[in-house]
């Protein structure tokens, strides 16, 4: 598997998700990132279900999701956790600190190949940054970005690179859709 670089084909991945599951028996549908072409993709990792700070922005860009839609885009979360603490937590309410209602699927790399594949593997604790991918309609990788585990990412500006990407020109720092391009 190749090394997720800006400007190269994102490395491709089939993980099991949660996508259409509504049970245990239906759990499991694979996920290719090739059956997305066409589409935006904001594919990004979180360290671990039944966390605290990865709810906050799971949810966040759930509740985003029409706008996130509504610009050609779609969402998939990873971590390595497997495709069942995925389901239990995409069934535990809100309350309980679940994320039911989670209106994109989550994908489970479990052998951890595709985190380490878009360098976020955390390989002493096993587990995934907080790292997150925006990937074109043609497959390739447009923009990257790692925080550190106590830092959620922002919503807004997640959809300003998104926005400022499908412009295909050049935007100046603090570009928002509708200010001008530059021109050269």
């Amino acid at each position: 598997m190749c090394k997720a670089q800006v400007g190269q084909p994102a490395p491709e991945f089939s993980l099991k998700s949660t996508k259409d599951a509504t049970s245990v028996r239906d759990l499991g549908k694979v996920i290719s990132l090739s059956e997305y072409r066409g589409k935006w993709i904001i594919f990004f990792f979180y360290p671990l279900d039944f966390t605290f700070v990865c709810p906050t922005e799971i949810l966040a860009l759930s509740d985003r999701y029409d706008e996130i839609k509504a610009l050609g885009a779609e969402v998939i979360g990873a971590s390595c956790d497997s495709v069942f603490s995925h389901f239990a937590w995409i069934s535990t309410p809100l309350d309980k600190n679940g994320i039911a209602g989670l209106r994109y699927p989550l994908v489970a790399d479990y052998t951890k190949a595709t985190a380490a594949a878009y360098g976020v593997l955390d390989e002493a604790n096993g587990v995934a940054q907080r790292g997150l991918f925006i990937i074109d309609p043609e497959g390739v990788l447009r923009y990257t970005t790692v925080t550190a585990d106590n830092v959620g990412r922002s919503v807004d500006e997640t959809l300003r690179v998104l926005q400022a990407l499908q412009t295909g020109g050049l935007c100046a720092a603090d570009w928002k859709p509708g200010k001008a391009l530059l021109k050269v």
